[in-house]
């Protein structure tokens, strides 16, 4: 691929708009952050080492005070902890990096046994079938025949929190993908977001450590509301596009089953002849995208802080298989050269308008673990394993993970042989002369345990084929030896606005609403000012809307831009959730809140379309023990009222008679029951008997055109239609004080 020019109008690339760490104290007043002056190319460590520890260490005199040289644990100063060593400004991660592999490594080993970052998570068994055939642009033995299918185990995850954390917080979703293929594991380790906060993996720990407790503290937990995250995202401009992502309703999905997946970065389709396809992996529910709105979010923590895997639990033993479309967009050398951002800088993506999503296969979800630990917890994902006919990229990100994960699995499943756990074990032949070590539970056989030997063909083992073996795409690389991040990599609000501007305005609301809420969690001011300066470059509308919510003294200057936004970039529609929401309610739940005396015919009625759409539904009752209908029929109960939320439910239907209602009228759970359901802007289905309930609760005078009147059971066909739209998003304007 060509070299992108540098554009002479842009600051060096050895910055490239990472901002350096405010270490001069508050910024008050709106006022931008004072800048620490660069520590000098002789700094050295003091000859006692042990003398200058106990002092704090060496340190260089900066604007607002003193810091101290940043080493490696060796003692060694580090000129560059921004950057790692690459061959040329695009050219792959260097191995001498010595800096960045301890960095990471050191990073890897902190917590142990559950993982550093994924630790909440959730799997199931399944498959991916081929339907449509990639042999034209790859030789990976899995793209080559329609129709067959290949084993696979998935688990999705919450990037921040601990095993023990609820799983609605508001975080980026992991979705992990290992296919048994013929050719070896392939580990499609990826998110629900495209793209992600940084560009080079330098800065991974940095990333981490910031959004995880405060380490003084231990809280909060699962949660990126606090003051070291934001300052850390506003000190790294690159962050700027996935913020948007995080504090929209992508962060907040309603399922595992209902949200997309994607591989993140560009990697390589290599055919027979070694020819490259650049690629991009996305997965695609097939029950269309939903999410949550954040009220509701903290409440259903409350209620069920497991939410997400019990449905996931409950849609595969109920026979609802969860299923997505494996899409891949696919271009060459010369569009990357034309494209406006660099196809290296993970923090970007490409528009499905530009590249089109081509669809190859499907992956269904068919069958829960045995056993949570066995699998779940101890299968371990690489980003480096993939078949021959896959390769990787120079994405700097990429890179650095191909360089970590190994040696996160070695440590936290106890050493090298974690392949010969089950879950983690390939399902095709394995050969080679690997022995011993933590956990061997098998050893080559025989006498001969190296190679190259000459015992021939019987006794001699396994050896390499140049024909069928792993072939790395040829490339010439050439440059410097250097610390550098490349210029192309320097833009970091111009798809951070197309994304903004390709949501609906309820959603854009909702990101507003999202980072009013993570920064009035900020306590300090210059951290909440430091945002809004970079949101200016953005979106003028949404930093005015922050600035507001916040209080804001004064709106501060905009922040530097590396390279000024790209203003009109066209929206796209595959980015919102509005516009690529589900069909119909299959695979939903509907929360019917009975009481004894209930009309049986409509209840009755509302279970068999229920049904017939492919969906779910339970029953909410005064007592557990259930109800008894008009007609004398007894309906046992799912939920009592105080633990059975309708945050748990994607609609809600109360058909109560008169005198249940009078009952639960003046009950606060029922009360809050129909408030939330109101209040979270869901299809709501109610009886005549049931307004008392509405009254209590203060919505009587609220009701809209999506409070649907059930006289009898021939409403309830409409009424299951009408909630396949899930959310009447006019009513938030009206119930949100942030909207009026």
């Amino acid at each position: 691929m060509a070299k992108k020019p540098a554009s002479a109008d842009n600051p060096s690339s050895a910055k490239n708009g990472v901002t350096p760490p405010d270490l001069g104290g508050a910024d008050v007043g709106g006022e931008s952050p004072q800048k620490a002056s660069p520590i000098p190319a002789d700094a050295l460590i003091s000859e006692s080492y042990a003398e200058e520890q106990a002092d704090g260490g060496e340190t260089h005199q900066i604007a607002g005070g003193e810091v101290a040289v940043l080493t490696t644990q060796q003692g060694i100063p580090v000129a560059d902890d921004q950057n790692s060593l690459k061959q040329g400004a695009r050219g792959p991660t260097l191995l001498e990096d010595f800096h960045f592999r301890e960095k990471i490594f050191h990073f890897d080993h902190e917590r142990i046994p559950e993982r550093v970052v994924h630790a909440r998570g959730y799997g199931a068994h399944g498959f991916f079938e081929l339907t449509d055939s990639l042999a034209d642009v790859s030789r990976a033995d899995v793209f080559q025949r329609v129709g067959e299918k290949t084993p696979a185990f998935v688990r999705f995850s919450t990037v921040a929190g601990s095993k023990g954390s609820f799983d609605l917080a508001r975080d980026v979703r992991g979705f992990a993908v290992k296919l048994y293929t013929q050719e070896g594991n392939w580990d499609l380790v990826g998110n629900n977001i495209p793209v992600f906060f940084i560009q080079d993996a330098m800065k991974f720990p940095d990333l981490v450590h910031s959004v995880k407790p405060e380490p003084d503290r231990a809280f909060p937990q699962a949660a990126s509301a606090h003051d070291n995250f934001w300052d850390f995202i506003s000190l790294t401009p690159e962050s700027f596009h996935m913020i948007m992502w995080t504090m929209s309703d992508r962060a907040i999905p309603r399922s595992f089953r209902t949200m997309e997946g994607f591989g993140v970065h560009t990697f390589r389709l290599l055919d027979a002849s070694g020819k490259s396809t650049f690629v991009k992996f996305h997965w695609k529910p097939k029950q269309g995208l939903q999410s949550v709105v954040w009220n509701e979010a903290v409440k259903i923590n409350g209620a069920d802080p497991d939410f997400h895997r019990r449905d996931l639990w409950d849609a595969i033993n109920g026979g609802d298989f969860p299923e997505w479309e494996l899409g891949v967009q696919l271009f060459d050398d010369a569009f990357a050269d034309s494209f406006d951002f660099d196809v290296l800088d993970a923090t970007k993506l490409i528009p499905e308008e530009l590249v089109p999503i081509r669809v190859v296969g499907r992956l269904v979800l068919d069958r829960v673990v045995d056993n949570f630990f066995a699998e779940t917890e101890q299968v371990a994902f690489c980003t480096q394993n993939v078949p021959p006919g896959i390769d990787f990229s120079n994405d700097p990100l990429l890179q650095g993970r191909n360089f970590s994960y190994l040696d996160t699995q070695i440590k936290r499943l106890g050493g090298p042989n974690f392949t010969h756990i089950p879950i983690n074990a390939p399902k095709c032949p394995v050969a080679h002369f690997q022995q011993d070590g933590h956990m061997a539970m098998r050893n080559p056989k025989g006498r001969v345990n190296y190679e190259p030997n000459s015992w021939g063909a019987a006794e001699g083992g396994p050896r390499e084929d140049r024909e069928l073996g792993f072939p790395s795409f040829v490339e010439d690389a050439s440059g410097r030896k250097q610390r550098v991040r490349s210029e192309t990599f320097a833009d970091h609000y111009s798809q951070a606005r197309q994304f903004f501007v390709s949501q609906t305005p309820i959603e854009q609301k909702h990101i507003g609403d999202a980072i009013v809420f993570e920064l009035s969690k900020v306590e300090r001011p210059d951290i909440r000012s430091r945002v809004v300066s970079h949101l200016l470059n953005i979106d003028e509308g949404l930093a005015g809307t922050v600035a507001d919510g916040l209080a804001l003294a004064a709106m501060p200057s905009a922040a530097q831009a590396a390279r000024p936004t790209i203003a009109d970039l066209p929206a796209s529609d595959a980015l919102s959730i509005v516009k690529n929401g589900p069909a119909s309610f299959k695979g939903r739940k509907l929360g019917i809140l009975l009481s004894d005396g209930a009309d049986a015919g409509l209840f009755n009625a509302l279970v068999k379309e229920i049904n017939q759409v492919g969906a779910v539904y339970e029953v909410v009752a005064p007592k557990i023990g259930g109800v008894t209908l008009s007609d004398g029929t007894k309906v046992a109960a799912k939920q009592k009222i105080d633990g059975g939320p309708s945050v748990l439910f994607d609609a809600v239907a109360v058909v109560v008679s008169d005198e249940g209602a009078g009952l639960l009228a003046g009950d606060a759970a029922a009360q809050d029951f129909v408030r939330d359901a109101f209040g979270h802007c869901k299809f709501i289905g109610l009886t005549k008997e049931a307004e008392p309930i509405f009254a209590k609760g203060g919505i009587s005078d609220l009701l809209d055109d999506a409070c649907i009147p059930l006289a009898g059971a021939n409403d309830a066909a409409a009424f299951v239609d009408a909630i396949a739209a899930l959310r009447f998003w006019p009513r938030e304007l009206k119930v949100d004080l942030d909207a009026q």
